[in-house]
C-alpha cells in the first residue's frame, strides 16, 4: 500500500493532498472574511462617537483619546487599532492622528464627507444580518421598508426626516464621483441635462461646475427636489439647475439633449431598466446622449467585491441587481443608442453612454 492510500476499516481510501503534506493554499482569505464581520461595526462605532473629528485638530495618545471619549483603554486600544489597520488613522511616536483619505471623506467640513451614508449604513445594519440575507437569498424579495417602489417616497408615507436622511445618505456617497465622471466624457455639445432620480442633485452639480454652458434639472419626488433645492442653493447654482417634481415612470421628461441616471437602474430588474432606457431614447433629440453611472461587475460577474456586496445591498433592499457593463451597453443598444462607451471614472463607479443616431 502507498503513502497515499489510509485503511479505516476494511475500506481503502485515497488520501487527498493536503493529508498527504502537500503545499496547500493558506487561510487568510477565510480570515479576512472574519475579520471584516468582526471589526467592520468597529469602524461604524468610531463614526458615532466622533473619534475622526476628534483627531482633526491634532494628535492624540491613547490615554488622551480614552478620555476625550469616556472610554476604558482596552476598547480605546481596539477602535484605534482596527482604524489604524483600516488606513483612516496612523499612529506616530505614541499618537494617533488622521490619514488623508478620513479628511477628505471622514469630517463634516469637507465637500466630500461620506458620514451621512455611513450614517445610513448604520440605521440599516440589521438588514445585513445572517438571517435577513438568508431570507432576502431564499425569497428573492427585499426585506425592508425602504424598499423603492415606483412612487417610492409617497407609497411608503415617508415622513419628509426620513426623506432628509436618505437623501443626504445618498449626498455623502455621491458627491466624490460627481466630481469625477464629467471629465471623462465630452460633454461641449450637450446644453441640457436631466439628471433622472437626481436626489440631492450632486450630479447635476458637478456637471455644471465642470462644463460652464450646461444647465440641468433635477427630476425627483416632491419631498426629495426640496432637500436638492437646499444642495443646489448651498453651490450657489440655482440659476443654472433646477428641479421638476415627477414620476421617472409615468410623467413626460422635460426637454434635455443629456439623460443622467446615477445608482438608478441597479435599483431595477432588468426589464424596468429596458422601459427607462428606451424611455430616453424617445425623449432625447438626434445626437442626445445618455449616461448610466454604476459600481460594475466585469463581464463574467467574477468581480469586483465591491460590485458583489453592493448586489448584496440590492438583493436586501430592492428587485434590482449589478449588472456588467456589457449589459448595461446591451440595453442601451436594444433601445436604439449607438456608440456605446464603457468608461471608469471613480473608485468602483464606471459610466456607460451611448448616443441616439
Amino acid at each position: 500500500m502507498g503513502n497515499a492510500d489510509k485503511i479505516i476499516g476494511k475500506t481503502t481510501r485515497r488520501l487527498a493532498p493536503a493529508e498527504r503534506g502537500a503545499s496547500r493554499p493558506d487561510d487568510g482569505r477565510l480570515w479576512e472574511v472574519l475579520a471584516g464581520i468582526w471589526s467592520y461595526p468597529a469602524f461604524l462605532v468610531a463614526h458615532q462617537i466622533k473619534l475622526f473629528e476628534l483627531l482633526s485638530a491634532r494628535s492624540l495618545t491613547l490615554e488622551e483619546v480614552a478620555g476625550a471619549k469616556g472610554l476604558e483603554r482596552r476598547p480605546a486600544e481596539a477602535l484605534l487599532a482596527v482604524c489604524t489597520s483600516l488606513g483612516f488613522v496612523e499612529k506616530a511616536r505614541e499618537r494617533y492622528r488622521l490619514t488623508p483619505l478620513s479628511r477628505t471623506y471622514l469630517l463634516e467640513s469637507s465637500p466630500t464627507y461620506f458620514g451621512h451614508f455611513l450614517d445610513g449604513v448604520t440605521q440599516l445594519y440589521p438588514l445585513f444580518s445572517v438571517e435577513n440575507v438568508r431570507r432576502a437569498a431564499q425569497s428573492n424579495s427585499p426585506q425592508s421598508d425602504l424598499s423603492p417602489a415606483e412612487n417610492q417616497f409617497e407609497a411608503l408615507g415617508w415622513q419628509a426626516e426620513r426623506v432628509r436622511m436618505f437623501t443626504r445618505a445618498m449626498h455623502s456617497l455621491s458627491v466624490a464621483p460627481a466630481m469625477a465622471w464629467p471629465a471623462k466624457l465630452d460633454l461641449s455639445k450637450n446644453s441640457a441635462m436631466l439628471d433622472i432620480g437626481g436626489g440631492s442633485g450632486a450630479h447635476a452639480i458637478g456637471a455644471v461646475r465642470r462644463r460652464p454652458k450646461l444647465r440641468a434639472t433635477v427630476i425627483d419626488a416632491g419631498p426629495v427636489c426640496e432637500v436638492a433645492r437646499e444642495y443646489i442653493n448651498r453651490a450657489e447654482l440655482s440659476n443654472r439647475i433646477t428641479t421638476h417634481v415627477a414620476d421617472m415612470w409615468n410623467d413626460p421628461f422635460p426637454e434635455a439633449d443629456l439623460h443622467f441616471y446615477s445608482y438608478i437602474f441597479h435599483d431595477w430588474p432588468p426589464d424596468k431598466c429596458r422601459i427607462l432606457s428606451r424611455k430616453s431614447f424617445d425623449a432625447l433629440p438626434s445626437g442626445g446622449r445618455i449616461v448610466v453611472h454604476e459600481a460594475l461587475y466585469n463581464n463574467q460577474k467574477t468581480g469586483p467585491f465591491a460590485a458583489g456586496a453592493y448586489s448584496m445591498i440590492m438583493l436586501g433592499w430592492t428587485t434590482g441587481r449589478q449588472y456588467s457593463g456589457k449589459e448595461i451597453s446591451e440595453m442601451l443598444a436594444e433601445a436604439g443608442f449607438v456608440g456605446i462607451q464603457i468608461k471608469p471614472t471613480f473608485g468602483f463607479m464606471s459610466i456607460v453612454t451611448g448616443r441616439k443616431p
